[in-house]
C-alpha cells in the first residue's frame, strides 16, 4: 500500500500530535490558529485512514519531524562568559516590561548578553523567540522588512510589509531580539511603537548604543565585565578562555598581570578579546608593553567615556600592529554590510598597496586577530566584521581618503552582482539574492547621494527592483522602481519606471498606488513631449479606477475619472464618445434592443499611437459602460453597448500588438459577456487571456495580468460547468511563485472548484492552507475569499459537521460581503446543503428571487448554478411553476454539462422517469461531479440508493 502524501505543514502537526500536544499547544508552536490545526487534524484523519487522535499520535514516527519556519537564535561560535548578575536582572526586566533596551558603548557585550538572556527565557514564550540583526540595514524604512524576514512572513496583497508583521504577531506571545539598532533609530522607534500597540503579547529586547525614546521603553545599561574578585573575575575569565581558544595556557604566577590588564581595559569585552587574540604573537609581556602607550589616554575623564575609549585604544593599537596591506584590507572591507567571500574582497579591495592575490591570506590573518569573524555558509567561507569594528574601519577608510574610491568600487561590484542575478537562474537563486541584497541596498543608498553616480544609482535601482520582484518582495520592488524614476536622467525613462511600479502595485492589490503611479507616468510622458504616451497613461489610470475599484481605500470620484478620460482622448487624438451613460436604457439581464444609439460610442479619428488608442478604448469600456462591474459603476448602461465597447478595445489592442493590453481588454469583454448571461463567451475570453500571456517573460505587468487571468479563467470555467478546467486553472494559480506567501488568495478558486466537484478530501486539505494564510494576512476581505470560505462551509455541511460549518460561515462573514453571500454564491451553496439534507422547501426559499432580481450577484460565475438549482428545488418542493422553471433553466444552461444534468434530474424527478434519472447520474459522473452523481442515485432509490451511499462514503460524505 502506498504511503499517503501529506503536506509539510500536516507533517508538522502530525509530529506534534506524536508529542501528545493539544490543538492549542500545536497552534502556539507553529504560529497558526487552533481552527487551522483542527483542519489539518481532520485532513490527517482522512488521509491516514485512522479513527482518532490517539491513532494519529502512534503514526507520527513514520513522518518527518517538525521543521521550524525560522531559526530561533544564532549560535555564537565562542562560549559565553560570566554576567550572572546582569543576566538575572535583564531577565527580570523583560518579565516586567514589554520593551527593554540594553544600552552601552560598542564592544561592551550587549549582543552576547541579549542572546544569553533570550535563550534562558525562550521557554516562557509560547510562540518562541526570533532574532533580528539590524546591523546590515541602512534604510530606516526597512525595519519592518527585516523583522518580517526573521519571522518568515511574506507581504500580503493590499497591505504593506509592516502591517503583515503586525497581523501575524497580533495574538502571539513572542520575544523579539533586535540587535544593533543605533544606526537606524529613526526607523526602529516608530515601528516599535506601532508594534507594541498592535501586538499586546509581544515583548522586544533591543540592543543599542543609545535609548530609543519610545513609550514602554525600559533602559538597561550594560556595564563592562566585572573585575571584582581579582583573578577570579569575569573579565579575567574571559581573557583566559579566549587565550585558551588560541592554544595558550597560563601559569598562575601571571594572573596578577592579567588582572591588571583587564582592569586597564576597563572590562570591555571586545577590548579583552582583541588583546587575547594578540597573545600568541606578542606574549603577555609584549601585550602589556604594547598597550601601555595607547591606554594612557584613559587618565582622567568620565568613566563612561573611558570605557568607550578603551575599545578605541585597543582597536587603534591592533590596527597599528598590522602591515600596511592588512590595514588597507580591514578598512576597505568595512563597506560590506553582510558576510563576504574572499573573492568579493579581492575584487573590491585589491588595488595598491594591496595585491589581489594576497587578499585571502590577509583575511585569514585578520580573523586570527579577531578583527574579522569567519562565517561558514552553503556557498563557502565568508567573513564579517563585528559592527563596532566595521564602523571603526569606515572611519579609517575616510581618514585614508579612500571612501569615495572604495565605495565607488562597491557600487560597481553591486552592479555586476545585480546583473548576474538577473542573468542566471537556478535553484539557489533565492539564496544568492539574500546573500548580496543588503549590500545592493547600501550601495544604492550611497550612490543615490552622489551626483556623479546618478546613472549608476538609476541602473542599480532598476536591477534591485527587478530582482526584488523575482524574489517575491513586491513592496520593495515598487519602492525601487519609484526610486529609479526619481533617479532617471530622462523623463521617458522615469515614465517607464513609474509604469513598472504601477504594475507591481497591481500585483500587491493597491488600487490607490496604481492610480497615482499611472498619473505620475503621464506627467513624465508629457514632460518628455510624448503626448500620446501621456494619453495612454491617463487612460490606464481611468481604467484602474473602475477595473480594480475593490482594491482602493479611496475610490476616485466619478467626475475626476471622467476628466482623466477626456484629457486622455485629447492627448492621444482619439475621438470623443458620449460620456453620459444616462442616455442608455435600464440594465437588462439578457441583451435586448439598445435604448441608446451605439453611434454615440463610435470611435473618432484614429489616434496616431495605436497603444494610446487601445488604452482610451479600454477606459471607455470601463468607465462609460462599466464592463468590469465597478463598485462605483452605474447600472443603467445596456449590455449591447458594453459588449460593443469591449470588443472595440480588444480589436485595437490586438492591432497595437500588445498582448498585455489585449488581455486587459479581453477581461472587459469577459465581464461584458457575463452581464449578457453568456457564460460560455465569458469563459472563452478568459482562456484567450492565458494563451496570450503564457509565452511572455514574467514582467510585473504580465504577472499582474496572468494572476488575474488565472483567477478569472478558473471562475468562468466553473460558471460554464467545466469543473476539470476550473481545477486546472485553480491549480496553476495556487502554484504561482508570487502567491507562495498568500495561500488564501492562491487557493481560493481551487477550493471553490474542488467543492463543486465534490472533492471533499482536497477541500479539507486546502482549507488548512487557506485559513492559515488568511489569518496571517490579517483576515482580509475579497470578492474571491468569501466564495472560497463558503465552499468549505458547504463541504462541512454535506459531511454533517455542523460545528465546522458554523465556524466557516463565520469566516465568510469577514472574508466576503453580505450582499454577495445573501443573493449570490451563498444562496447556491446553502441550497446544496439543504437539498442534501432533504429540506427542499428551505432550499427553494434561499433561491426564491427571480434571476433578474439578483442578476448583479449571480452573473459571471453563478448564473447557471442558480437557475438549475432553483429549478430542482422547485420540483422537489412541489412548486406550481416547477415545470416552467425547468424549461427556462434548460434553455439558459444549454451546453453546461453539470447544470444540464441538474435540469435533467429535475425533469426526471418531476416525471418519475427512472431511466432518465440514471442517465443524469452518468452525466454528472462524466462531467466530473461524483457527488451529484451519487446524490442522483440516492434519489433513484432501491438498489441505486445503496450504490450512491457507497460513493458518498468513499468521498467522505457518509453520515
Amino acid at each position: 500500500m502506498s504511503t499517503p502524501v501529506i503536506s509539510s505543514r500536516e507533517a508538522d502537526v502530525l509530529a506534534l500530535l506524536g508529542e501528545h500536544l493539544s490543538n492549542a499547544e500545536i497552534a502556539a508552536r507553529l504560529f497558526i490558529s487552533v481552527r487551522t490545526v483542527e483542519s489539518h487534524v481532520s485532513s490527517l484523519l482522512r488521509k491516514l485512514a485512522v479513527p482518532d487522535r490517539r491513532a494519529l499520535s502512534r503514526r507520527a514516527a513514520e513522518f518527518a519531524p517538525v521543521q521550524m519556519a525560522a531559526p530561533v537564535l544564532p549560535a555564537p561560535l565562542t562560549a559565553f562568559v560570566g554576567r550572572v548578575r546582569e543576566r538575572g536582572e535583564l531577565a527580570e526586566a523583560l518579565k516586567k516590561h514589554r520593551q527593554v533596551t540594553a544600552v552601552g558603548p560598542g564592544g561592551v557585550g550587549k549582543t552576547r548578553l541579549a542572546l544569553a538572556v533570550a535563550a534562558e527565557l525562550a521557554g516562557d514564550f509560547a510562540d518562541g523567540v526570533r532574532f533580528v540583526d539590524l546591523a546590515p540595514v541602512t534604510d530606516p524604512g526597512r525595519v519592518g522588512a527585516a523583522v518580517a524576514a526573521a519571522l518568515g512572513v511574506g507581504e500580503q496583497p493590499g497591505r504593506g510589509i509592516d502591517d503583515s508583521v503586525f497581523a501575524v504577531l497580533a495574538d502571539r506571545q513572542t520575544l523579539l531580539v533586535w540587535d544593533n539598532c543605533e544606526q537606524i533609530r529613526d526607523g526602529v522607534a516608530p515601528f516599535l511603537e506601532r508594534l507594541l500597540a498592535a501586538c499586546p503579547r509581544v515583548r522586544v529586547l533591543v540592543t543599542s548604543r543609545a535609548r530609543l525614546m519610545v513609550p514602554f521603553e525600559r533602559v538597561f545599561p550594560v556595564p563592562p565585565l566585572s573585575r571584582a574578585g581579582g583573578g577570579d573575575s569575569e573579565a579575567v575569565e574571559l581573557f583566559l578562555e579566549r587565550s585558551a581558544a588560541v592554544g595558550l595556557s597560563w601559569d598562575p604566577s601571571v594572573r596578577d598581570t592579567v588582572v591588571a590588564l583587564c582592569e586597564r581595559l576597563d572590562g570591555m569585552a571586545l577590548a579583552i578579546e582583541l588583546a587575547a587574540a594578540r597573545c600568541p604573537t606578542l606574549g603577555l609581556d609584549g601585550l602589556v608593553a604594547g598597550l601601555s602607550d595607547q591606554l594612557r589616554i584613559l587618565a582622567g575623564g568620565p568613566r563612561a567615556a573611558d570605557r568607550h575609549r578603551s575599545v578605541r585604544a585597543v582597536l587603534d593599537w591592533s590596527h597599528d600592529l598590522l602591515e600596511p596591506a592588512d590595514r588597507a584590507l580591514l578598512r576597505r572591507v568595512s563597506v560590506f554590510v553582510v558576510p563576504f567571500t574572499a573573492e568579493a574582497a579581492a575584487e573590491l579591495a585589491g588595488f595598491a598597496p594591496l595585491d589581489p592575490a594576497a587578499v585571502a591570506d590577509g583575511l585569514a590573518g585578520l580573523a586570527e586577530q579577531s578583527l574579522l569573524t569567519v562565517t561558514p555558509s552553503a556557498s563557502g567561507t565568508r567573513y564579517r566584521a563585528l559592527e563596532t569594528i566595521r564602523q571603526y574601519g569606515a572611519e579609517r577608510l575616510d581618514e585614508a581618503g579612500e571612501t569615495e574610491a572604495v565605495r565607488s568600487r562597491h557600487v560597481e561590484w553591486c552592479l555586476d552582482r545585480a546583473a548576474g542575478l538577473l542573468d542566471a537562474g537556478g535553484a539557489d537563486w533565492r539564496a544568492r539574492f539574500d546573500a548580496v541584497a543588503e549590500d545592493l541596498r547600501a550601495a544604492l543608498a550611497w550612490a543615490a547621494e552622489q551626483p556623479r553616480l546618478r546613472a549608476d544609482a538609476h541602473r542599480l535601482a532598476l536591477s534591485l527592483a527587478e530582482s526584488a520582484f523575482t524574489r517575491n518582495l513586491p513592496g520593495e520592488s515598487q519602492q525601487r522602481y519609484e526610486q529609479a524614476a526619481a533617479l532617471a536622467g530622462a523623463d521617458a525613462d522615469a515614465g517607464e519606471s513609474l509604469r513598472l511600479a504601477a504594475a507591481v502595485a497591481g500585483c500587491r492589490r493597491l488600487g490607490d498606488d496604481m492610480f497615482r503611479l499611472h498619473r505620475a507616468a503621464a506627467e513624465a510622458a508629457r514632460r518628455a513631449g510624448d503626448l500620446a504616451g501621456a494619453g495612454r497613461d491617463l487612460a490606464a489610470a481611468a481604467t484602474v479606477a473602475y477595473r480594480f475599484s475593490s482594491e482602493f481605500t479611496r475610490i476616485p470620484a466619478v467626475e475626476e475619472v471622467m476628466a482623466l478620460l477626456e484629457e486622455a482622448r485629447k492627448l492621444s487624438g482619439a475621438g470623443a464618445a458620449d460620456p453620459d451613460p444616462s442616455a442608455a436604457g435600464p440594465s437588462a439581464f439578457a441583451p435586448g434592443p439598445s435604448a441608446a444609439d451605439l453611434s454615440a460610442f463610435a470611435p473618432g479619428p484614429s489616434a496616431a499611437d495605436p497603444s494610446a488608442s487601445a488604452a482610451v478604448a479600454l477606459a471607455e469600456a470601463a468607465v462609460l459602460a462599466d464592463a468590469f462591474g465597478a463598485v462605483q459603476g452605474a447600472t443603467d448602461n445596456t449590455v449591447e453597448e458594453t459588449i460593443a465597447l469591449a470588443e472595440r478595445a480588444v480589436a485595437l489592442a490586438h492591432s497595437a500588438g500588445d498582448p498585455v493590453a489585449e488581455s486587459a481588454a479581453l477581461d472587459a469583454l469577459s465581464g461584458a459577456r457575463s452581464w449578457a448571461g453568456d457564460s460560455f463567451a465569458a469563459a472563452a475570453a478568459a482562456r484567450r487571456r492565458i494563451d496570450l500571456l503564457t509565452p511572455l517573460p514574467p514582467t510585473p505587468a504580465r504577472t499582474h495580468e496572468l494572476l488575474d487571468a488565472l483567477a478569472m479563467a478558473s471562475g468562468t470555467a466553473l460558471g460554464a460547468g467545466g469543473l476539470a478546467e476550473a481545477r486546472r486553472w485553480g491549480r496553476q494559480l495556487a502554484g504561482h511563485p508570487l502567491l507562495a506567501e498568500v495561500g488564501h488568495h492562491a487557493t481560493s478558486w481551487l477550493l471553490v472548484a474542488d467543492a463543486f466537484a465534490g472533492r471533499v478530501g482536497e477541500v479539507l486539505t486546502g482549507s488548512g492552507r487557506f485559513l492559515d494564510a488568511w489569518e496571517r494576512g490579517g483576515r482580509q476581505q475579497s470578492f474571491s475569499l468569501g466564495p472560497a470560505a463558503a465552499s468549505v462551509a458547504m463541504v462541512h455541511g454535506l459531511r454533517g459537521d455542523r460545528a465546522a460549518r458554523e465556524e466557516w460561515l463565520g469566516i465568510v462573514d469577514r472574508a466576503g460581503t453580505s450582499e454577495e453571500y445573501r443573493h449570490g454564491y451563498g444562496a447556491i451553496l446553502d441550497a446544496m446543503v439543504l437539498l442534501h439534507d432533504g429540506d427542499a422547501a428551505e432550499a427553494l426559499d434561499r433561491l426564491a428571487p427571480e434571476p433578474e432580481q439578483v442578476w448583479k450577484w449571480v452573473t459571471w460565475i453563478w448564473l447557471h448554478w442558480y437557475v438549475a438549482l432553483r429549478a430542482e428545488a422547485s420540483v422537489l418542493a412541489g412548486h406550481p411553476d416547477a415545470r416552467a422553471r425547468t424549461a427556462a433553466a434548460r434553455s439558459l444552461v444549454a451546453g453546461n454539462p453539470v447544470a444540464t444534468a441538474h435540469v435533467d434530474r429535475a425533469d426526471a424527478l418531476l416525471d418519475g422517469d427512472l431511466p432518465r434519472l440514471l442517465a443524469a447520474a452518468k452525466a454528472f459522473e462524466a462531467a466530473g461531479s461524483r457527488y451529484q452523481s451519487a446524490r442522483t442515485l440516492l434519489l433513484a432509490g432501491d438498489e441505486h440508493a445503496a450504490a450512491g451511499a457507497a460513493v458518498l462514503a468513499e468521498l467522505g460524505l457518509g453520515r
